[in-house]
């Protein structure tokens, strides 16, 4: 029989985390931000445990002198698994996703016997998540057999898992010439091929939509009819007249990725896990480094859903080209809000139990 579970040092390390800062909306390298917010605030999440996420640390079984690789249990302790979502458009492929798993996934995903990262992958076109329920059964499924998840509650009564969800959208940009202004939703794969719509699927939903296209119809589905309609409609320009608009439906399909998966973790998670989730918007440059638009985060653990992101209104946003690292870069603004101030939302679930 597991000892009681013990949340103190969870609480106390989710309650720091909430009192770092976070910047949202503002164009910058992908190194930047998947260190200084993913990562930064996943360790703080998790300092001080003894970090499983290795197969070799649950070898306590094996026949072989490879038992002596396992950990012990008895410490404080947390498994951590890593689930991601990218568009699967190709072009949404590059270097910002290498980076991503170079930055993140090899410090929180599972790693194989053999040092390879294991990773629960979903390629939806038009990113985000096609189905928030299944990507939180999935990752929380495949995290711990039913024998190991005994082993590791008996441990300690402190030790919890971690479940890592990061969702990550895309939009093109372009700018053709130095009398040009940037665009936003196009953009080219190389300097030898015509521009082209990237988020294909976003923004062909918006200004081709077929009722008969099941991406189509979820993408409509996951900005809600009464933004559809406006972004089918109106274009949001920055202050001096840049078309963001495809920007900011990108951003929403994101930020309602991380929502409804974060809703449905509770539906998965024991009274022992922890989960931290992140949205974030890929912007697509010609034969230049992507660059990353942080977008909300969350967490799932004892009875609270905390999420702080920008919001779901696609009438509230606006943008601005502000100077940063050399360049013009967008900085997205919603309402009133401060970027790095955005208000956090409470929702209280019923804890499952582990039964163990």
């Amino acid at each position: 029989m597991s000892p009681p579970f013990d949340p103190s040092a969870a609480e106390e390390r989710i309650e720091q985390f909430w009192q770092l800062d976070a910047s949202f909306g503002m164009e910058r390298n992908a190194y930047h931000n998947y260190l200084n917010e993913l990562v930064s605030d996943r360790y703080a999440l998790i300092r001080g445990f003894q970090i499983l996420r290795d197969e070799l640390q649950f070898a306590a079984a094996s026949p072989t002198d490879m038992r002596a690789c396992a950990a012990d249990l008895s410490l404080p302790s947390v498994v951590t698994t890593l689930a991601y979502t990218n568009c699967g458009d190709r072009i949404h492929q590059g270097e910002a996703t290498k980076r991503y798993r170079d930055v993140v996934a090899s410090r929180f995903a599972t790693l194989s016997e053999i040092g390879e990262l294991k990773l629960e992958a979903f390629f939806p076109a038009g990113g985000g998540t096609d189905n928030g329920a299944t990507l939180a059964h999935v990752t929380v499924a495949h995290e711990l057999d039913e024998h190991l998840k005994q082993e590791i509650y008996a441990g300690n009564a402190q030790s919890i898992s971690l479940v890592a969800i990061d969702l990550k959208t895309h939009v093109g940009r372009l700018r053709e010439s130095a009398t040009q202004k940037q665009i936003y939703g196009r953009t080219r794969e190389s300097p030898w091929r015509e521009p082209r719509a990237a988020c294909g699927a976003i923004v062909g939903a918006l200004t081709h939509y077929n009722s008969h296209n099941l991406i189509h119809r979820r993408i409509r589905d996951d900005l809600r009819e009464r933004n559809f309609q406006y972004l089918s409609n109106h274009q949001i320009l920055t202050d001096d007249g840049v078309d963001i608009t495809m920007a900011v439906a990108a951003a929403i399909v994101a930020i309602r990725g991380i929502r409804n998966t974060a809703m449905a973790l509770p539906q998965e998670l024991d009274e022992r896990g922890l989960a931290h989730l992140t949205a974030s918007m890929t912007v697509n440059r010609p034969s230049r480094d992507d660059l990353v638009v942080y977008l909300a985060r969350a967490t799932v653990f004892n009875g609270k859903v905390r999420i702080q992101s920008l919001g779901t209104e696609a009438e509230q946003y606006g943008g601005k080209l502000v100077e940063y690292a050399g360049e013009k870069r967008l900085q997205l603004n919603y309402g009133e809000w401060d970027s790095e101030a955005v208000p956090v939302e409470e929702i209280r679930y019923q804890v499952r139990s582990s039964g163990l």
